[in-house]
């Protein structure tokens, strides 16, 4: 089984270092300095990804791939695998809605999963869990942060993955779901307090239901976002007096990104409420930093790996597979979390 990594930046690079040890694995990327790095791991191939024929080129050698590249390629290579006939595991995090090309998927005779990540990922898949096992969600809660164990002042924030799909989160409408019905806000409009675990954090709505919304019937879902105190008021600021334009992002970022990038440890903190009829489950998940790695490329890329092991070893079905599909099936869900417990990561379920 030949599988390609798209993307050796801290994701894939963790998915690399996990699959090569039982697959033949070959990885791509635009930087030969990146790719350096896994020459004594996996085969290489420099490769610009918005080279649509030379990515074609490529992608046609393998049985799998996985997309770790950033967001706004996703969707492309999603197109490209699909027609190329190509299974592919993909953690890009897309803005586009996967599920209208489910037909094609399923006509080309492949597995597809997207969004196999931390959250969106590993947080769908309890809710599908939960889903599975008690039926109608009354309420759905996604809290969840990768942030920076020490944060330092003025914007109490680390850049742990792409500059721009983090300030994505604050302009991208979040989607959630009230009153069964799917509502989309301006993600900075509501800032509040709360607690999880031991520590007390910011949080804000994030659009991270992302498949959730569609597949999964719920009175009240929501997906939240943590950051430390101080963070969110700062990049509101930033956005009303216009710096976060598009036009003015550039050079925006050229000023805030040395404010986010210092020497800390990260950590990862994710904890899922679902409350059915049966009761209330949760899903409690603690990671820091280790071996060299960040915590949220980690735990990101445990998923990952995990979900590819899944489908390499043919237990996935075909079609396009969104992650709370994965969790509706309990030795699936079960697999996955055994594999990120394996590797050091805190991580409780209960079900009621």
């Amino acid at each position: 089984m030949r599988v390609l990594v798209l993307g050796a930046g801290r994701v894939g690079s963790v998915v690399v270092e996990e699959l090569s040890r039982d697959y033949d694995v070959t990885v791509a990327d635009s930087s030969p300095e990146r790719l350096s790095r896994f020459e004594h791991l996996a085969r290489v191939a420099v490769v610009d990804a918005r080279n649509t024929t030379r990515l074609a080129e490529l992608v046609r050698g393998f049985d799998v791939v996985v997309d770790a590249l950033p967001g706004s390629l996703g969707y492309g290579v999603l197109r490209l695998c699909t027609r190329l006939r190509r299974n592919l595991v993909d953690v890009s995090f897309m803005p586009e809605d996967p599920l209208p090309l489910s037909r094609e998927v399923e006509e080309a005779g492949i597995t597809v999963t997207v969004d196999a990540g931390f959250a969106p990922g590993l947080s769908n898949a309890f809710v599908g869990r939960v889903y599975a096992e008690f039926g109608e969600v009354v309420r759905a809660e996604i809290n969840v942060g990768g942030l920076p164990k020490e944060p330092r002042p003025p914007l109490y924030h680390l850049v742990l993955f792409s500059p721009y799909d983090l300030i994505d989160e604050y302009l991208r409408p979040a989607r959630l779901v009230r009153d069964y019905r799917v509502v989309e806000v301006d993600p900075l409009s509501t800032i509040e307090r709360v607690r999880v675990g031991p520590f007390e954090f910011e949080r804000f709505p994030t659009d991270g239901l992302r498949t959730l919304l569609y597949t999964v019937r719920a009175r009240e879902m929501v997906e939240y976002t943590l950051r430390w105190p101080g963070h969110l008021e700062r990049m509101r600021v930033l956005k009303e007096l216009g710096f976060l334009k598009p036009e003015n992002l550039g050079r925006t970022l050229e000023v805030i990104l040395p404010l986010m990038q210092y020497d800390t440890p990260d950590i990862s903190i994710m904890e899922v409420t679902v409350v059915s009829a049966e009761g209330s489950s949760r899903l409690y998940l603690y990671d820091e930093a280790a071996g060299g790695r960040t915590s949220m490329a980690r735990v990101t890329g445990f998923v990952t790996s995990a979900t590819a092991r899944l489908l390499i070893e043919g237990r996935l079905p075909k079609g396009l597979v969104p992650p709370e599909s994965l969790g509706k099936d309990r030795e699936l869900f079960n697999y996955v979390v055994e594999y990120l417990k394996a590797r050091g990561v805190r991580l409780e379920t209960t079900f009621g």
